[in-house]
C-alpha cells in the first residue's frame, strides 16, 4: 500500500531550510514524490506528522557497534566473538529506534567478522536495525590502541597470545591484512595511526605506523576499490595521509590551520567526533571523572589545544561528517550527544544536519540510496518534536522512524 507522510516541517538534506507543510509519497520502500498537495492513489495510507519536523533518516559515521555498554570496555578481552556479534545487533537496533537508520561501524578489539553477518541479516529483513556499513577491524601495530592485548602487557606471555591477528608490522603484513579484511566482507579499511586519549598508550601525538606501512594499506585498498580512513590526531600525521590520497580521517582533534587548508583543497573528509572531547572543553568534571586517571591526565594536558583545534575545524570548509565514537562515558548508540556537541560548538543546525544526512551518505558510499528526501531514494525518515534549529538536545527524543518504507519502533528517551 502507498503511504503519504504529512510533514509539519521538512528538512530534505539538500536545502538549508525547513519547508512548511510538505508531503512525501512513498511506494513500497521508495520515495515516489515530494511536494504539496500531491495526487496519490486511492486507499493510500496517510501518516500525520504535522506536529513534527521530518528529516531523512540520520546517519552516524563512527560507531563502535561491538560494545554493549561502555562500562565493559576494560573487559573486552574476556568476551567472545558471539558476544560481539550480538552487541553489533543490539547497537543497530538501538540506533534505529533513535532515528539513525544507517551507521558506519568498525570493531574495537578482536571482534571477529560477526559484524558482516549482522549487516547481512539486517539487509535481508530478519532483524530490524540500522543499515550497516562495516569495517571489521582497525589495522595497527603492537603496543598501540588497535592492540587490545596491551591491557595485559604486564604479563608478556599472555599479552603475546592475546595479540589480535590484524595487529602486526611491515608493509607485506598490512597489504595482506587489507586483502583479508576485504575477503571477509569489510566495506572499508580503518587504520589506527596515532595514539589515543583513552587507551594506555603513548598519547595522541605519537604515530605508530611507518610511511611504507601506510602506503601499503592505502594502495592495496584502493587497488581493490575500497575506501580508507584513519584514526589520527596531530596535524603532521594528517598531512602525511593527505599526501597519500587517503579518502578520509577520523577525529583530527589536534587540527592546525596549515592542515585545514590542505584538507579543504584535497576533497578528503573528516569525521571530527566532537562529543568525546566535549566534557574537557566545557570542564564538565562529573563526566571527566568517569574516565581512567591516564585518560583524564591526557585530556587535561591537551585541553587548550583541543579548544583551539575545534575552532579551526569549525571555521574551515573541510568536508565534515557526523560521527559519535562512543566507547566511554556514553553508550555507542547515543548519537544525540554528538548533535549536542556540534550545536554547542557553534557549527549551526543546518551544517550539522547536512553532515548527518547527505554528507554522511557520501562518506558511507550509499548516497544513491539515502541521505536526502527526494524521489528515487529509499524511504528512510525520522520525526522530531523538539526544535532542531535551536535546541542542542533536540535529538534526545525521537518520535517517528521509518526505514525502507516500514515504520519502526521509536520514542526512546535518553536519561543522563
Amino acid at each position: 500500500m502507498d503511504q503519504l507522510i504529512l510533514c509539519g516541517k521538512l528538512y530534505d538534506g539538500i536545502r538549508d531550510e525547513l519547508q512548511e507543510q510538505m508531503e512525501i509519497l512513498i511506494r513500497g520502500d521508495t520515495i515516489e514524490a515530494v511536494g504539496r498537495g500531491l495526487p496519490c492513489p486511492e486507499h493510500t495510507r496517510r501518516i500525520d506528522l504535522r506536529h513534527l519536523t521530518v528529516t531523512p533518516g540520520l546517519i552516524d559515521a563512527h560507531v563502535h557497534g561491538n560494545i554493549l555498554r561502555w562500562q565493559e570496555m576494560d573487559h573486552i578481552l574476556n568476551q567472545s566473538e558471539g558476544y560481539f556479534t550480538l552487541a553489533y545487533l543490539h547497537t543497530a537496533q538501538r540506533c534505529l529506534e533513535r532515528g539513525f537508520t544507517s551507521i558506519r561501524v568498525n570493531g574495537l578489539g578482536p571482534t571477529g567478522f560477526g559484524a558482516i553477518d549482522c549487516r547481512q541479516l539486517i539487509n535481508r529483513g530478519f532483524f530490524a536495525g540500522a543499515r550497516m556499513v562495516v569495517g571489521c577491524h582497525s589495522l595497527g601495530c603492537p603496543g598501540m590502541p588497535a592492540d587490545m592485548s596491551m591491557y595485559v602487557s604486564a604479563n608478556p606471555l599472555l599479552s603475546d597470545q592475546a595479540q589480535p591477528s590484524f595487529v602486526g608490522s611491515g608493509p607485506d603484513f598490512f597489504a595482506n591484512q587489507v586483502r583479508r579484511e576485504i575477503k571477509y566482507g569489510s566495506d572499508f579499511i580503518k587504520i589506527f595511526l596515532s595514539g589515543s586519549f583513552l587507551s594506555p598508550d603513548g598519547g595522541p601525538e605519537v604515530c605508530y605506523l611507518s610511511e611504507e606501512e601506510l602506503r601499503a594499506i592505502i594502495q592495496t585498498a584502493h587497488d581493490l576499490r575500497k575506501p580508507v580512513t584513519a584514526h589520527v590526531y596531530p596535524g603532521q600525521a594528517m598531512r602525511r595521509l593527505l599526501a597519500m590520497e587517503i579518502d578520509g580521517m577520523e577525529h583530527g582533534a589536534l587540527m592546525d590551520e596549515e592542515t585545514a587548508r590542505l584538507f579543504e583543497n584535497s576533497g578528503a573528509y573528516l569525521v571530527p567526533t566532537f562529543a568525546p572531547y566535549q566534557d574537557i572543553i566545557e570542564e564538565n568534571e562529573a563526566f571527566i571523572h568517569r574516565l581512567t586517571a591516564d585518560a583524564q591526565a591526557k585530556l587535561r594536558r591537551y585541553a587548550p589545544l583541543l579548544r583551539a583545534s575545534r575552532q579551526v575545524i569549525r571555521d574551515s570548509s573541510i568536508r565534515l561528517g557526523f560521527g559519535s565514537d562512543f566507547c566511554s562515558v556514553h553508550q555507542p548508540y547515543e548519537s544525540c550527544y554528538e548533535y549536542r556537541s556540534w550545536m554547542r560548538s557553534g557549527m549551526g543546525a543546518f551544517r550539522t544536519l547536512k553532515a548527518a544526512t547527505s554528507v554522511n551518505a557520501g562518506i558511507l558510499g550509499i548516497a544513491d540510496q539515502v541521505g536526502t528526501v527526494e524521489p528515487g531514494k529509499r524511504a528512510d525518515l525520522a520525526g522530531w518534536h523538539r526544535d532542531l534549529l535551536q535546541d542542542p538536545d533536540a535529538l534526545f527524543e525521537c518520535d517517528f522512524v521509518m526505514k525502507d518504507g516500514v515504520r519502526c519502533a521509536a520514542g526512546n528517551r535518553v536519561v543522563e
